[in-house]
């Protein structure tokens, strides 16, 4: 999949068709998503790649009778930077969050490989939908959330 950034318009090129996405985020910091590590804490960790299928995500989403995951962090909302201590607390109360909604979860950490940006906490949640993976990166003030179907290719989803 080729990605193509026009002022503000990403579209996505699949042959002849395009899905154009309006978005207020820099192609800079699209990038930085799109090669971004998320890893996965479970034994051993897993690693998964915007548009990489994850036979091992397949199955974990197998095991769980799953039809999709969510990666999402509740730190640094809108890439603005907040300290340790607010970050831990943030992402605490969604970890909370996703325990009340009783859904399986693993922890996980967003690393940028160029070592720029410093590692977030993050959450794999199994059995969310689009749409609430969607509003929860809402409510926790992130630009994208990583979302993964049947097929176990991530997909990064821009919120804003």
């Amino acid at each position: 999949m080729d990605i193509v950034i026009f002022s503000g318009r990403i579209q996505y090129l699949f042959g002849e068709l395009i899905i154009s996405i309006q978005t207020q985020l820099s192609k800079e910091l699209v990038h930085a998503y799109k090669e971004t590590i998320y890893e996965v804490t479970t034994i051993p960790a897993m690693v998964l790649k915007v548009g990489q299928t994850s036979s091992r995500l397949i199955a974990l989403h197998e095991q769980h009778q799953a039809p999709s995951s969510a990666f999402i962090t509740a730190w640094n909302p809108y890439s603005d930077r907040m300290s340790d201590e607010e970050n831990t607390k943030r992402q605490d109360k969604l970890i909370a969050s996703i325990k009340e909604r009783e859904l399986p979860y693993y922890l996980g950490e967003g690393k940028d490989p160029s070592g720029e940006w410093p590692g977030e906490a993050s959450i794999l949640i199994l059995g969310i939908s689009l749409d609430e993976a969607k509003e929860l990166g809402n409510e926790w003030g992130q630009n994208a959330i990583i979302w993964t179907g049947a097929d176990g290719v991530p997909q990064l989803i821009l919120l804003k």
